[in-house]
């Protein structure tokens, strides 16, 4: 951490910055301030917000320091992934103007931030309707490097210390990709834990609401708040973790050797590794997973795509084309396979205090055309059990993240935040990029 960053309030996490503002050794203002400095200074790089309402967030962060209020989040600016509805703000999805709108109401979960003292700074950059169509965001670490799909400005501005905290969605790995290639922690809860109305949806049967922060400590924290009902880490002594070879042998050698050696060192600190074999239903799960992907993006997008067809992206035309033509047989057929999958796994998984995979095979690829290899997040958004990124080390040949995935049950959020918290603390601290 550079001088720098360590004198800018901007570089604050969630936590530390409310328990300033709290105490008056902060002011919402002048955290704001730091904030909008950040993006001048760095946005025109790495291109991560596609809306920024500075003069929106200046006006509600001085309300609230002239203010009573002594919500959590009194003052921490947040950003939100542009497929959410933000009262007064465009929502544009990423997508031409034909789908361009200006909502008068907020989405639940932007609401539930703003009721705790949020701030909202503004809409982050996506894919086209949080599909493959990559957006304009760079990697804030290498901006030759793709920052990962489709949440890619919010985890780019986590990242590059322009908010402390950002609103994403996963529908196969949209949260914890991004989150591994800009070295943040990213979290899926269990499917349907936040809810999703006020978000444009990609797949409703897939869809989950997720965040970026710089630890687990403030993603648990923001999480208990997007739940309507809090949520506490449950505490772990020495997990039990399982480790499946068969998802090891999808990674590159490098990330292979890396997720080998935090094993070794969370043996050291007195975890228990039990390697594991998925269940068979694991084998047509892919297929069944985009499958239900293609059809419920179809039947969302059918009559406007009836209308614009010639104004969509190149990949998520395709696949609106490829879900219309699919019977309906098929799409039952795979949802049940996708359903099969999620029972049999259910019991491993509740066996272990998680499920350990790298997030990505790989550190994040050159070039932007493409997004990354969502392939090992994939299963856990089909089976709507929670999962969680930590940010891991910096490769030692690209400079570029490493991340580690961490994976529990339907509805043990709580055990999961536990586990990962206990795995960050082993890990240590992640450094920022370069030029944050």
């Amino acid at each position: 951490m550079s001088s720098t960053e360590k004198s800018s309030p901007a570089a604050l996490g969630v936590r530390e910055a409310a328990a300033r503002i709290q105490a008056g050794a902060l002011t919402a203002a002048a955290l704001v301030d730091a904030c909008l400095d950040k993006i001048r200074t760095l946005d025109p790089a790495v291109r991560a917000w596609a809306h920024v309402d500075g003069d929106g967030a200046r006006a509600a962060a001085r309300a609230l320091d002239a203010g009573t209020a002594r919500g959590v989040l009194r003052g921490v600016p947040i950003g939100v992934k542009d497929i959410f509805h933000v009262q007064g703000m465009p929502t544009t999805a990423g997508s031409r103007p034909f789908a361009h709108s200006r909502p008068s109401t907020d989405a639940t979960s932007v609401a539930r931030l703003r009721a705790a003292g949020a701030v909202v700074l503004g809409k982050t950059h996506t894919t086209e309707f949080a599909f493959r169509d990559a957006g304009p965001t760079r990697n804030p670490w290498n901006p030759a490097h793709t920052p990962g799909g489709s949440s890619s400005g919010s985890a780019a501005a986590v990242a590059a210390r322009m908010v402390p905290a950002a609103l994403g969605t996963q529908t196969v790995g949209s949260v914890l990709r991004p989150a591994a290639y800009c070295g943040v922690v990213g979290y899926k809860p269990t499917h349907g834990l936040v809810p999703a109305d006020g978000v444009i949806p990609l797949a409703w049967s897939l869809d989950h609401v997720g965040v970026f922060a710089r630890s687990v400590a403030d993603v648990a924290l923001l999480l208990g708040i997007l739940t309507g009902r809090g949520l506490d880490p449950v505490p772990v002594g020495a997990p039990r973790l399982a480790l499946v070879p068969d998802l090891l042998e999808r990674a590159t050698p490098e990330m292979a050797t890396h997720v080998r050696a935090l094993v070794d060192r969370f043996v050291a600190a007195g975890a228990k590794i039990t390697e594991v074999k998925l269940p068979p239903e694991f084998a047509t799960l892919h297929a069944a997973g985009q499958r239900v992907l293609e059809v419920e993006a179809a039947a969302y997008h059918r009559e406007t795509f009836a209308k614009h067809e010639k104004d969509y992206g190149t990949h998520i035309a395709e696949m609106i084309r490829v879900g219309l033509a699919h019977p309906a047989v098929d799409y039952v057929a795979a949802n049940r396979a996708r359903l099969a999958f999620r029972d049999a796994v259910m019991p491993l998984l509740a066996a272990h205090d998680a499920l350990l995979s790298p997030t990505a095979p790989s550190t994040p690829p050159e070039g932007l055309a493409f997004t990354g290899d969502a392939s090992l997040c994939a299963p856990w958004s089909s089976a709507g059990v929670p999962s969680i990124s930590l940010p891991s080390g910096v490769s030692e040949t690209s400079r570029l993240p490493l991340a580690l995935q961490l994976v529990q049950a339907a509805g043990a959020d709580a055990r999961l935040l536990g586990v990962a918290a206990w795995c960050e603390r082993v890990v240590g601290p992640m450094p920022a990029p370069p030029q944050a």
